[in-house]
């Protein structure tokens, strides 16, 4: 295979496949401070009831994105390194059909526990019915997300990055103004309250999948799937799997590390409830930041590995840290310094200003070491090699769940989770370190 991704210099082809994904994450934020923001305007109450669903909401973002989309990615950018182009048309086929089954298991699983588990968060009253009101409509329509991140998955494993952020993109600019209208009633719109975030979501969603179809299965696609291509195949499903699956886990360890921190910060109360979400929501938006760093060295390393060319991986994967650590070290940095800079976005109330401000100085800090650990996240997804690094993870939830049921104060708490980044960040980097690719 001759393509500039087996020879040219490393950080600018770095720079530019990551540069779309970037701008994604530029616009995505928008429609998350958007979202805390309108319905900031509702109350602590509804702010509080965000707080309780918006770690499942990662969830679905980061499985059927990062997880399962890097296992997709991986897949394919194996497959063209290697110069198989069919093998690559038939991991999108098989990869739609794993979006599928996943996408069900969201939803009925969601709808039939998500209340019981607000509650044992902490959620009640006002707080438990807002957060089921947004969360019954958004994961009703688990789905549109799936579809919508697998497809952007497939186009990013041939190397096009562009498409898919575009796609994203446009489908943010119409959820930002969607979601106000719909969550406060502006002009002819209905008032739905936080409701109307969770349908903006769906929406926008939905219509980004149907760009990224277009463009998939048009008749001059490469990746547009043939008559044979639709035979399925154990070995396909497993390739996918085998990095996606493992990632999926890795996933379900980040979010239930936060969904086990948002148990114990809910026993202070909804103020500090509500001030914790919007705290770990900067924390939480430097994932899909260096995912735009991430699916570049997915790409990257994976067509490198098919190529059989592991000594360029290597550099690739340790280029694309430094370079996630300095976005994320100028993240912390500043949040640790004027944290009501971001903490004041979203409400006045000084309880909620006080949990929000402690969780940033204590945490802040330390952001620079969590963009290197997720960078070199997926590093590992691209070489196909996951087990340790998702085992790094579990160490982080085993500091959090002890060091945060032994914590007697939410500074204690903070402190635990900033102990966790810094011990599984060490641990990931010995980890690919020590690895043969």
């Amino acid at each position: 295979m001759n393509s500039p991704l087996l020879s040219a210099p490393i950080l600018p082809m770095l720079a530019r496949l990551s540069a779309p994904g970037l701008l994604l994450v530029a616009f995505q934020t928008l429609v998350s401070v958007g979202d805390t923001y309108f319905i900031g305007h509702l109350g602590t109450a509804p702010l509080a009831g965000l707080a309780l669903v918006f770690p499942l909401v990662m969830l679905l973002q980061m499985s059927s994105a990062g997880a399962m989309g890097g296992g997709v990615s991986s897949a394919i950018a194996r497959s063209l390194g290697a110069g198989d182009a069919a093998r690559a048309r038939r991991l999108g086929v098989h990869a739609l059909l794993i979006a599928l089954g996943m996408a069900v298991a969201f939803t009925v699983l969601i709808l039939a526990f998500g209340a019981p588990l607000y509650r044992l968060l902490g959620g009640e009253g006002e707080s438990l019915a807002n957060a089921l009101a947004y969360s019954n409509i958004l994961f009703g329509g688990a789905l549109t997300v799936w579809l919508a991140n697998t497809l952007a998955s497939v186009l990013r494993g041939s190397g096009n990055m562009l498409v898919p952020a575009a796609a994203l993109i446009g489908a943010a600019v119409i959820q930002v103004p969607l979601s106000g209208a719909l969550v406060l009633g502006w002009g002819p719109m209905p008032h739905l309250g936080i409701a109307g975030a969770a349908i903006a979501y769906v929406t926008s969603f939905a219509l980004a999948g149907v760009v990224m179809a277009l463009v998939v299965f048009r008749p001059s696609s490469a990746l547009r799937p043939r008559g044979p291509d639709f035979a399925l195949d154990a070995a396909l499903f497993a390739d996918i799997l085998r990095v996606g699956g493992m990632s999926v886990l890795n996933s379900f360890q980040t979010v239930l590390t936060a969904v086990v921190l948002t148990g114990f910060v809910g026993h202070f109360g909804a103020a500090a409830l509500a001030g914790y979400g919007v705290g770990v929501r900067l924390e939480l938006l430097q994932i899909p930041l260096v995912f735009a760093v991430g699916q570049a060295l997915v790409v990257l390393i994976g067509t490198n590995i098919g190529a059989g060319q592991p000594g360029r991986a290597k550099r690739i994967a340790w280029t694309g840290t430094a370079l996630a650590a300095t976005i994320c070290l100028a993240i912390g940095g500043t949040a640790a310094l004027i944290p009501h800079a971001w903490v004041g976005l979203f409400s006045t109330d000084p309880a909620v200003l006080d949990a929000g401000t402690t969780y940033l100085r204590i945490v802040g800090p330390f952001y620079s070491l969590l963009g290197a650990s997720i960078a070199l996240y997926f590093a590992s997804q691209g070489a196909g090699r996951m087990l340790r690094p998702v085992l790094t993870a579990t160490a982080r939830l085993a500091i959090v769940v002890i060091g945060g049921a032994l914590a007697a104060s939410l500074s204690a708490i903070f402190a635990v989770v900033a102990a966790a980044i810094l011990v599984s960040t060490a641990l990931m980097i010995w980890v690919v370190a020590r690895a043969r690719w």
